[in-house]
């Protein structure tokens, strides 16, 4: 089965025209990602999924084309659950990933006792999983620091439209919003569009920072821009996010982002 057959067999054909005749307009692939959520039943849990993660399943994700790969828990340690962002090259690698690490051997050496837990003592309670599309404007993951101390916001807009949501994904491309977000410090992980997922519509993104001290100022200096006071105040983009979900997070010592 070739590409196109594959994407067919899916019932995303329509989806990869429109997006590779996006991609050829502008000169740049955007990248796919696959945002997880591991939910735990335990600290314990949680440390023998980041050492399944690690040792054996990063490195099986970079192998097949995805990278860089990021593995983040909650900065404040209150939850035990752990977020992972898949950086896909193609839609024929969201959908053929799986099969792919099954095949390979080393994996599922290095992964055995994760992959085959018992029924009775399961190595997660569940995974939740969205696909996002990339921002025009940020097209790939951006790894903005590698400090130990670095610290990651995630953060999702909810919209009670889809027409407002379109809107608020203008407002950060062709509006300038993501080109203010790098003048002023909020150093840019990844913005996406949710195309499958729980809260629809909504778009996720990512931004990276040395440390809490320097997540402080560069909001502080978004915050009391000229440029953004302007944007904010512009009534087409009024009413466009119904609901936001902020979370901070901490990069697991495996995480490549």
């Amino acid at each position: 089965m070739n590409r196109r057959e594959l994407l067919a067999a899916a019932g995303l054909a329509p989806l990869a025209g429109i997006s590779q005749g996006k991609e050829a307009a502008q000169g740049t692939k955007k990248e796919l990602y696959e945002l997880r959520l591991y939910q735990m039943a335990s600290a314990q849990k949680t440390q023998a999924l980041i050492e399944f993660l690690g040792k054996a399943a990063v490195p099986a994700w970079n192998r097949i084309g995805v990278k860089p790969v990021g593995v983040f828990q909650m900065a404040d340690g209150k939850k035990p659950d752990v977020y992972v962002l898949l950086p896909h090259p193609s839609l024929e690698s969201v959908l053929t990933a799986t099969h792919r690490l099954l095949a390979d051997a080393e994996f599922l050496k290095a992964g055995a006792a994760f992959l085959e837990a018992p029924r009775k003592d399961p190595a997660f309670t569940r995974i939740e999983s969205s696909l996002l599309l990339a921002f025009d404007e940020c097209p790939k993951v951006e790894v903005p620091s590698q400090k130990d101390s670095r610290i990651f916001q995630l953060r999702i807009y909810e919209s009670h439209s889809v027409k407002k949501g379109q809107k608020k994904i203008e407002m950060f491309n062709a509006g300038g919003e993501i080109a203010l977000f790098r003048r002023t410090g909020l150093g840019v992980v990844f913005f996406g569009e949710a195309l499958i997922g729980t809260r629809i519509p909504n778009l996720t993104y990512m931004v990276g920072f040395d440390d809490d001290d320097a997540r402080k100022k560069a909001w502080a200096a978004f915050g009391k821009h000229p440029a953004w006071q302007k944007l904010r105040s512009d009534p087409a983009y009024r009413d466009t996010v119904s609901n936001i979900t902020n979370l901070v997070l901490r990069p697991a010592a495996c995480s490549q982002i």
